[in-house]
């Protein structure tokens, strides 16, 4: 806490002198978070040429890791900025250590910012340090540049602060964007001192700004041993929900944009909290009661195959939270099996991705693919909305869900259709997710086993809160994929040999990629990952304590699961997959 207090203690003296040299105090809200953002732009940039030429002149590894944590601490108190107003400079400067890859133009950019700096002093590498650090200065002038010329409203700034507590609990306090040093829960009291200045600056009562300092407080101890359980249910869940309650009795605007995550919500896990339609790329195909009735209908619908024998739940199947029990489904021709296992539908809304392979970057694209794949429906989008043209129920069904339609039923409103009863499938329902909202309680063994997912076994590094998927919150504008390493048995000591998506991008880092999905409903949905080689949740655990393909030896040079073992013992394993049982809906 004695950096957060020296840098308030700098933001103070930075705004007296800026005072004294204006002749006066600035008068508006714009002015004084401007103020703010340059003082503590100023702060990072200090100690990052500080870092900088301790590098060059050789110190140890021990005071270079130390002026490190202090950049960290400095631009924790400006990533509510950076991550809401300047995404970009964002990336680089606190992205994840790895290329950046653009799919569309089959393209890499190299990785920049703090994580890559920590990647070259855990352990200490000097020949790449000063470069890391010299890389991510220079993104500090974007970010100033930005503040000087944002114009800054109580409503998005409010909205930032909001979206600055959905991403400690999704991101921050996992320990994301700090693998190696670890330093989530510590970063937690910057994250939160920034927030409790910024709702103070909004007009915040000093009742709601006290709140903050209990919450903070509470953010101590390693992340091997930190109730998280506790923590989000009893402290971070419901201080951001005083903090919304009381902004929207406030009679302060809201923004108008339409955002992931709805106004109103106060945590990540309440009932409602993510829009559907954010994830919906034309307007006509955001879900109404009508369209969902309407896909739910076809979804069902055996006529969909070519053949006339096979619906989407004959592979999705309700009572196996939409997924078949097998490895791999076989052929509509029969006899060979498909290539891959059947994923669940639930939650694929909220995603940037369809497919292990994320080919499809929408619901509608993904159906489409399925209902033209000749081993799956061996049809087209087109065919079924000839065959729905002349049936007079379904066409009048079409008519009152899509007005605008006309007088023929297009294949873009049955793709429309069948996705937006799919982008239904999100119940969150499950016993975590009344813990998390104060409405239920889990067990012991639930509790631990979560403490174990988010800090020892590393889990929500990449199943993020509350997906348990890879699309982070709170920007939802990107899903991840993962180089597991997966084998072909989890007996056989040989590597798959689905190249995943490097089939359709082939770029390095995404040899072996699989996107990365919900653990949501994952006692219902085994046999486990692309290939469904994995029989149980135990299997899947020993993988990952193992350190997948690269941990027992295989060489995977793009691996992005670290090969280390977690060391989990039996009580942990046994822990964890307790919780992964609660994520279960009801």
């Amino acid at each position: 806490m004695k950096q957060s207090v020296t840098l308030i203690l700098a933001l103070c003296a930075g705004w007296m002198i800026c005072w004294a040299a204006c002749g006066r105090k600035p008068e508006t809200f714009d002015a004084r978070i401007r103020t703010m953002l340059l003082v503590q732009t100023d702060t990072l940039q200090r100690r990052t040429d500080s870092l900088l030429a301790m590098a060059e002149r050789g110190e140890s590894e021990t005071a270079l890791q130390a002026a490190f944590l202090d950049c960290r601490r400095a631009y924790k108190q400006l990533e509510w900025f950076s991550e809401y107003y300047a995404p970009g400079t964002s990336r680089l400067l606190n992205g994840p250590p790895l290329p950046e890859v653009e799919t569309e133009e089959t393209k890499m950019s190299d990785p920049a910012g703090l994580q890559v700096v920590e990647e070259a002093l855990y352990p200490l590498e000097r020949e790449s340090l000063a470069p890391a650090v010299r890389s991510f200065a220079a993104s500090i002038i974007a970010l100033r540049r930005t503040a000087n010329n944002t114009l800054f409203d109580t409503a998005h700034v409010f909205d930032a602060a909001r979206m600055a507590m959905f991403r400690l609990a999704a991101l921050g306090l996992s320990g994301f964007d700090t693998p190696l040093s670890r330093q989530g829960i510590a970063e937690a009291r910057e994250t939160l001192l920034s927030v409790k200045f910024l709702m103070g600056m909004i007009g915040a009562p000093d009742t709601l700004l006290r709140r903050f300092e209990t919450v903070t407080a509470t953010a101590t101890g390693s992340p091997d041993a930190f109730d998280f359980a506790g923590y989000y249910a009893t402290q971070l869940h419901p201080l951001s929900r005083a903090m919304t309650n009381w902004y929207n009795v406030s009679g302060h605007t809201q923004v108008k944009e339409l955002l992931a995550i709805d106004p109103l919500a106060g945590s990540l896990f309440d009932s409602g909290a993510i829009r559907a339609a954010f994830f919906v790329h034309q307007p006509d195909a955001i879900p109404t009661p009508e369209k969902i009735a309407l896909g739910k209908l076809l979804f069902h619908d055996p006529k969909l195959a070519g053949t006339g024998n096979r619906s989407c739940a004959s592979c999705h199947n309700p009572e196996k939270a939409f997924t078949d029990g097998l490895a791999r489904n076989v052929s509509l021709h029969g006899g060979m099996p498909i290539a891959r296992n059947t994923p669940t539908v639930m939650y694929a809304g909220l995603q940037q991705g369809q497919f292990y392979d994320m080919r499809s970057p929408t619901l509608e694209n993904q159906v489409m693919d399925v209902l033209q794949n000749p081993h799956e429906m061996r049809s087209s989008a087109a065919n079924v909305a000839q065959w729905i043209s002349r049936d007079p129920v379904m066409r009048r069904m079409f008519v009152q869900a899509f007005p605008e339609m006309g007088d023929s039923v297009r294949p873009r409103f049955v793709m429309a259709a069948i996705a937006a009863y799919i982008r239904s499938l999100q119940p969150f329902s499950s016993p975590f997710d009344a813990f998390m909202r104060g409405d239920g309680e889990i067990g012991e063994e639930e509790r631990r086993g979560f403490n174990v997912f988010m800090g020892k076994a590393k889990c929500a590094t990449c199943h993020f809160l509350p997906l348990f998927n890879g699309t982070a919150a709170p920007a939802f504008t990107s899903t991840e994929s993962e180089v597991l390493g997966v084998l072909t048995s989890p007996n056989i000591r040989r590597l798959d040999g689905d190249s995943g998506r490097y089939v359709h991008v082939p770029l390095e880092p995404l040899l072996f990629a699989f996107k990365t999905p919900t653990l949501r409903n994952i006692a219902k949905t085994a046999p486990y990952m692309h290939n469904g080689a994995y029989r149980t949740l135990a299997e899947v655990v020993d993988f990952y304590d193992t350190g997948g393909a690269a941990g027992i030896g295989i060489s995977l040079p793009n691996q992005t699961l670290p090969p280390d073992s977690l060391r989990l013992t039996p009580l942990e394993k046994q822990d964890l997959v307790r919780f992964l049982e609660s994520l279960t809906d009801r």
